[in-house]
């Protein structure tokens, strides 16, 4: 017969079976949010309880942990008579193409934009910096909420020289990306783009425009673009609501 453990190692072994179940629970969770932004659960509807246990070879105990981090995500509810229901969308974002927001989502719905405000500014040092400017440039500054189908998707703060960002003046900014507007009037295909994606908490600003909850983590891109000839002519900061959007792309390693 096994001995039994001292008292002071049960605390230790109560605390690793804790983690162990912790660690299951989040692990499926990784997988059912794969399946739910792949449309892989037909409606909407998760199934039974049971039905994921057996499918995924967890015990019920690790199914109703996984399935309440996905409920704190907001990304499924509890319906009665129903289950397991997903209850927001996310939409898909790839990072292997440079396209404005309305391109990469035009399957789903139309994009708008509020603008909140443009003008020309003092290029701080970095900006001008990035954008390759001499100190103390002025840029066109412009701020605009991005609404997919009315809903508040992204925040956009965008920096651009002001040879090329005075015509964006007299361009319809509410209704058209900015990427299209530049290609129309440079007359050049954009060339390629600097990205930095990292997870950031909401400022009360992001938060209330974007209406999501103070403090909630935004995905920010960084994103610097650049014409066919390596010139810099956009420089944005944008916050995404994690909880709507889902970034993806296709890597390839070269050998």
């Amino acid at each position: 017969m096994p001995a039994e453990p001292a008292p002071a190692a049960r605390p230790v072994a109560a605390a690793r079976r804790r983690r162990l179940r912790a660690d299951r629970a989040r692990q499926l969770a990784d997988l059912l949010r794969h399946q739910i932004l792949a449309g892989g659960f037909p409606g909407g509807v998760l199934p039974l309880e049971d039905v994921i246990a057996a499918d995924y070879r967890a015990s019920r105990n690790t199914v109703r942990q996984a399935l309440d981090l996905l409920r704190g995500e907001r990304l499924v509810d509890r319906q009665p008579g129903v289950g397991t229901v997903v209850v927001c969308e996310k939409y898909p974002h790839g990072l292997d193409r440079l396209q404005g927001l309305a391109e990469t989502l035009h399957e789903h719905g139309r994009v708008t934009n509020e603008v909140r405000t443009v003008g020309p500014v003092g290029a701080p040092g970095p900006v001008a910096h990035r954008l390759g400017l001499p100190e103390h440039s002025d840029v066109l500054c412009v701020e605009r909420l991005r609404r997919l189908d009315g809903l508040p998707l992204s925040l956009d703060l965008s920096y651009l020289p002001m040879d090329i960002g005075v015509e964006l003046l007299d361009c319809d900014l509410e209704n058209t990306d900015v990427f299209r507007l530049l290609e129309q009037l440079t007359g050049f295909p954009l060339g390629h783009a600097e990205i930095t994606l990292e997870a950031v908490n909401a400022d009360a600003h992001s938060a209330a425009v974007l209406q999501a909850p103070r403090g909630a983590a935004v995905l920010m891109l960084e994103r610097l673009t650049c014409l066919p000839d390596g010139r810099p002519v956009d420089l944005e900061f944008i916050r995404f609501r994690g909880d709507r959007i889902t970034m993806s792309g296709v890597l390839r390693r070269a050998l």
